[in-house]
């Protein structure tokens, strides 16, 4: 589907065209016809990284090609690049070049380039994805929750899932669902979560979420965790939603249903295309 790769590479040209510039999710993610949930999903998904790391990386390239190849000042370019102060600017110019600033301006130092994405997605050896698309009435989970950062998320959950089980969470809440709902569109919930039904109490520290009935995509995966979930979680993004004709992306919401040790479902809302 060319326009939904237009929208995401749209979205790349307005990060690199405003990379002095104050960059706001919700109008990144507008430019690629997405949520600013899904946006930050996908867009780690495919490139392997966070937008806001590559907005960092990409900011970082062009201070130091600034710096080796004019005479502007360190605090001139830290602050035209979203810096608040030369100490933060140095810390994060050090991190990424392994040189300081005013080391970067000196003749013949070694700077690092990340460059700007193209973005293109091709259909390689008939690769295909088992998925059946449910009708489900309105569900509501019960679990513990905790929000996230977009851009420390993949470290981050995994550490809720084992503080959950190593504080004898399971006990309570075995971890049927996880599930990610949009917060406020940088920040997202996430829920490690069962079943909730009206007539149990609700844990002390636990709290709710309902989905309203709808459409579902459901995927399928086989085998040992993280990895194969991952597998299928990557196809979905990069392989299924670029090529679906029918059904297009509904709630700011995705779940991950495990059933056993070695298989699963992700669970995708979708709703029916309009017709045009």
């Amino acid at each position: 589907m060319s326009s939904w790769t237009e929208g995401i590479q749209n979205a790349v040209q307005y990060i690199e065209d405003n990379l002095t510039e104050e960059l706001c999710i919700e109008d990144i993610a507008a430019k690629a016809y997405v949520s600013p949930f899904y946006f930050q999903k996908i867009f780690n998904v495919l490139c392997g990284f966070t937008v806001g790391e590559y907005i960092r990386n990409r900011r970082l390239t062009l201070a130091a090609e600034e710096l080796s190849g004019t005479d502007v000042k360190v605090i001139d370019t830290a602050m035209k690049y979203g810096y608040d102060s030369p100490d933060s600017f140095t810390r994060a110019f050090m991190k990424f070049h392994g040189i300081s600033p005013s080391a970067a301006k000196k003749k013949g130092a070694e700077i690092k380039c990340f460059a700007p994405l193209k973005i293109k997605l091709t259909l390689e050896g008939g690769s295909m994805i088992d998925y059946k698309i449910v009708e489900k009435s309105a569900f509501t989970i019960m679990g513990k929750c905790r929000m996230f950062n977009a851009d420390t998320s993949y470290t981050e959950i995994p550490k809720f899932w084992a503080e959950h089980y190593s504080n004898g969470g399971g006990e309570i809440i075995k971890g049927m669902f996880g599930a990610c709902v949009d917060g406020d569109g940088k920040d997202f919930n996430y829920f490690i979560a069962d079943l909730y039904f009206p007539w149990n109490e609700i844990p002390e520290e636990c709290t709710t979420k309902t989905f309203d009935e709808g459409l579902w995509a459901v995927f399928p995966y086989h085998g040992e965790c993280p990895k194969a979930l991952q597998d299928v979680n990557t196809k979905i993004w990069s392989e299924w939603l670029p090529n679906c004709k029918e059904y297009e992306l509904s709630g700011n919401y995705n779940l991950e249903v495990y059933l056993d040790p070695k298989f699963g479902e992700i669970w995708v809302p979708v709703k029916e295309k309009s017709k045009r």
